[in-house]
This record gives C-alpha cells, sequence and structure tokens, in this order.
C-alpha cells in the first residue's frame, strides 16, 4: 500500500514543495503517509496490479484525522517538517468538525497508469461506501487534474483555494451524501 501511494505521488507538485530533496522525497512520504494508513478508523484499498490506491478515513464529528505528534517528528521531517505544519494549519480551518464524514487523504495512481480509470474506480467505490453509511466526503486537491476528476464526481471547492507562502495551490472539496 505504502510503496503504491508512494510512488503514485513522486511527482506531485505539492509533494515535490514539502519534500524538495527527491534522493529523501520517498523516505519522507512514508513517514507522512504512513499514520494516515493505520489510522484507526483507516479503510485501504488498491486497484489493479498494485497500480493504485486509495485511503479513506472514518472521522466522527470534531475528530482530527491527524495524530499528536511523535517525539522526533521534527527530526524525521526536518526542513520539511515546517512546511507540512504551516500547511497543515492553514487546511485544519477548512476540515469539516460539524458532522461524521469521510477524509480522503490520499489516492493515487502510479504515472504510467494515470488516465485510465483506476482513480475513478477506487474513487467510485469509497463513494458508495460513503454514500450507504450517510456520510459526506472531504478532502483536498493537489492538482487543477485531481480537482476535475473530483468535481466530476460530485465534489465542490469549500471556499477559496489554499496557498501557503511559494506552496502549489490546494483546493479543499466536499461531497454530500447521496442516497
Amino acid at each position: 500500500m505504502i510503496d503504491v501511494i508512494i510512488d503514485s505521488f513522486l511527482d506531485d507538485a505539492l509533494v515535490c514543495w514539502a519534500f524538495p530533496d527527491p534522493a529523501d522525497r520517498a523516505r519522507l512520504q512514508g513517514h507522512f503517509h504512513r499514520p494516515l494508513i493505520e489510522h484507526p478508523t483507516s479503510a485501504s484499498y488498491l486497484v489493479g496490479h498494485d497500480e493504485g490506491a486509495s485511503v479513506w478515513l472514518t472521522l466522527a464529528a470534531g475528530q482530527s484525522p491527524h495524530a499528536e505528534p511523535a517525539a522526533g517528528d521534527g527530526a524525521v521531517f526536518g526542513d520539511s517538517g515546517a512546511r507540512l505544519q504551516a500547511l497543515g494549519e492553514v487546511l485544519v480551518d477548512r476540515h469539516p468538525t460539524d458532522e461524521p464524514h469521510r477524509y480522503l487523504p490520499c489516492i493515487g495512481v502510479r504515472g504510467d497508469r494515470r488516465g485510465t480509470g483506476l482513480g475513478s474506480a477506487l474513487l467510485r467505490h469509497g463513494l458508495a461506501s460513503a454514500d450507504a453509511d450517510g456520510l459526506a466526503v472531504y478532502l483536498e486537491a493537489s492538482s487543477a487534474r485531481s480537482r476535475a476528476l473530483y468535481a466530476r464526481h460530485g465534489f465542490v471547492d469549500l471556499g477559496e483555494p489554499v496557498q501557503v507562502a511559494d506552496s502549489p495551490t490546494v483546493w479543499p472539496m466536499r461531497r454530500p451524501p447521496r442516497r
């Protein structure tokens, strides 16, 4: 799971901004994504022959998707820690707190398989589950391409896009449950 996610985001503009050293990017992504995969409410899915992956968290109203930073996190992330913290501080205000919901922190398809429908398949699967449970879904789109994909699946922008310092634009988005 973690290898597919890392590989899917190695060239993502936001990941490249957060982890600018290409030699260390995969290791740092692993440290960032592992707690999400291991979250107590996580549901993770692979598609194809490990060609795409998604991680969905089911959160109660007011529940944070992120664990408290562990001792040593600063040393793990080094200079990237400040970038992650700055972006996180802005996005925390957009994350829904007034309703239970599904949070999609990551969904990715390996570079050579993008545009083949695998991302849509992962998205449809997770959205069907959220709809069956009567839950809205929240996510942050990290590219115009992913934002367009999410819009095709019923997501709408949740306020203005976010940008921190010289980061790429991030679009918080929400999709209400469909019955």
